[in-house]
């Protein structure tokens, strides 16, 4: 069951709230007129700070309620907190928090204000996911089309009118049914010819790297992903994504390997084993920041074994976050790496991220 919180900002001259006493108090008690004209009762409760800032807090019988917080160097806040059955509509409506915001905006001659949309808190199908540069996004999901939890992690799939069914890994978005652009970004953007060459794809659980892949005539592409169940869950949700080629897993050119990619990396490069291209497809751009004996830095370890088993004139691609300095750090890394490397980088706009994303082409140097 949701609670909508509904949050607006005033910036308003300072000067009109370092005036009298007697004036601050007529200020105050015509911004509490305001918050009263929402239904609520109040304030139950009010502080007035050691540099002239205020707080006050209002509610009402059906348990809504709104802190009034006013900081004297020029910034007015009221936050409105209601609780609505699932599916039913606010008692607070956003047209009555449209009068409230220009009543406020008269009483404080403020020429700047904001008014965000409802914040659903609690909802049992929660549409916020947080980019990884911790920007917050709302989507339009209007059921769970599939939830479990494997061995490794929490599977989920939702699905969005817009972008349609929408994987998630312990609630880090992976792949929406709309995300084409991340698939051949991932394996060139077109321009690399895979007839009768070898692949090997790390991790794709979704499907959709294999199946562009065995529509190009490859020799063979083996496939490492550790967790079924993410499978099986593509095999009958995302068919948008992985279409026909988990309906088995191996073919005349093509194997899926249920398994840890890390022995099986470290037992082809034992036996010499290489191929034309390796994508990883694990999780985001392989940095490590702080190493640990734990993890014995696995990303850093990944790409090592990679590269290893990797021809002479193949190519490795990965991806990440535009974000966050890590695309720089990932680059500092790659020119530590012996034997050398050179690399391509893309930005590509990838539909359901609503962030810009990072591909790596890498390459050994010649």
């Amino acid at each position: 069951m949701p609670a909508f919180n509904l949050l607006l900002d005033f910036q308003v001259a300072p000067t009109i709230l370092e005036t009298s006493e007697n004036g601050k108090a007529t200020s105050n008690q015509e911004m509490h007129n305001v918050v009263r004209s929402l239904g609520l009762q109040g304030p139950v409760s009010a502080v007035t700070f050691q540099d002239g800032g205020t707080f006050a807090v209002f509610h009402n019988e059906g348990g809504s309620h709104a802190t009034l917080r006013v900081y004297p160097q020029g910034l007015v806040t009221l936050d409105v907190q209601q609780w609505v059955e699932e599916g039913g509509e606010p008692k607070i409506t956003e047209e009555s928090l449209k009068d409230v915001e220009q009543k406020f905006r008269r009483v404080l001659s403020s020429k700047k204000s904001k008014r965000l949309p409802f914040i659903k808190r609690g909802m049992r199908l929660d549409p916020y996911i947080t980019t990884t540069s911790e920007q917050i996004v709302e989507y339009d999901f209007d059921r769970v089309v599939y939830e479990e939890n494997s061995p490794y992690q929490n599977i989920k799939i939702l699905h969005s009118p817009q972008y349609g069914n929408l994987l998630l890994l312990d609630d880090d978005q992976n792949l929406a049914e709309s995300d084409a652009a991340y698939t051949y970004a991932m394996t060139g953007n077109g321009r690399e010819d895979f007839m009768n060459k070898d692949v090997l794809i790390l991790g794709g659980g979704d499907g959709g790297i294999l199946y562009h892949l065995l529509q190009q005539n490859p020799k063979f592409v083996t496939m490492l992903e550790i967790d079924q169940m993410v499978i099986d869950a593509a095999t009958k949700y995302l068919r948008g994504i992985c279409h026909d080629c988990f309906d088995s897993l191996s073919g005349d050119n093509y194997l899926v390997r249920v398994e840890d990619c890390v022995p099986v990396l470290e037992q082809y490069a034992q036996d010499g084993k290489t191929f034309d291209y390796v994508i990883n497809d694990l999780t985001d751009i392989p940095i490590s920041q702080e190493p640990t004996e734990d993890t014995c830095d696995l990303p850093q370890k990944i790409l090592d074994l990679s590269l290893k088993v990797l021809k002479k004139t193949g190519k490795y691609w990965t991806h990440g976050a535009n974000t966050n300095n890590v695309p720089q750090k990932f680059e500092e890394q790659l020119k530590h790496l012996l034997p050398p490397v050179d690399f391509l980088k893309e930005v590509i706009a990838i539909p359901s991220y609503h962030e810009l994303w990072a591909f790596y082409t890498i390459w050994k140097a010649s």
